[in-house]
């Protein structure tokens, strides 16, 4: 028989006041509370990433850092996160390499049933998030459950993201649309060291 961690993992209903998965959450409030004050960034990277173990190198995220449990959060080599950011692990978040969040970041796998009966007997579910390399999320961004973002994706300030969407786009508004293509290829590459020759040789 799974247990409540498994299906709250795999975004089937369970228990939200299962022992196991309280006693983590208090953990991880007790943690954060105290990691979110640490000046020191080695040592605030450390305490994070006792409760994150798939986390990449090179990982540096602001305080006021704040997640529910940790297990289910999956992070590549190279991510920068800056304050406030905000990641509600009821299922996976996976996020490629060499992506930066700017502050206030909410990222969002709960799923709460529509029916009001439900809600109220306390059904709980969830839906994963994926997010693919190079992404940049802009101040304020919102992802939804179940939403995955492919490579290059530029997401806007402010914008919500309740749909999936490919590589090299840039979406932006609420809900967030594509208002732009972005070259990544070999031409996209030549204008921009062009553009920065000093930067990228």
């Amino acid at each position: 028989m799974a247990t409540a961690r498994e299906n709250m993992t795999a975004g089937k209903p369970y228990d939200q006041f299962d022992k196991e998965l309280i006693d983590r959450r208090v953990l991880a409030r007790k943690t954060l509370r105290a990691a979110n004050q640490i000046d020191d960034n080695g040592e605030r990277m450390a305490a994070y990433k006792r409760l994150m173990p798939d986390v990449g190198e090179g990982f540096f995220v602001e305080a006021e850092f704040m997640f529910d449990y940790g297990w289910n959060i999956h992070i590549g080599d190279h991510f920068y996160g800056n304050y406030d950011m905000t990641l509600l692990d009821t299922c996976p978040i996976t996020i490629g390499s060499h992506c930066y969040f700017g502050p206030n970041i909410g990222l969002y796998t709960p799923v709460h049933p529509l029916n009001a009966m439900a809600r109220k007997a306390d059904v709980e579910m969830g839906a994963p998030i994926t997010i693919g390399d190079n992404a940049w999320l802009g101040g304020r961004v919102t992802i939804l459950p179940g939403v995955t973002l492919g490579n290059n994706v530029v997401v806007g300030a402010g914008s919500v993201v309740t749909k999936s969407f490919g590589d090299d786009v840039v979406i932006a508004g609420n809900p967030a649309r594509v208002i732009k293509q972005i070259d990544n290829g070999a031409t996209g590459d030549a204008a921009a060291r062009e553009q920065w020759p000093d930067l990228l040789k």
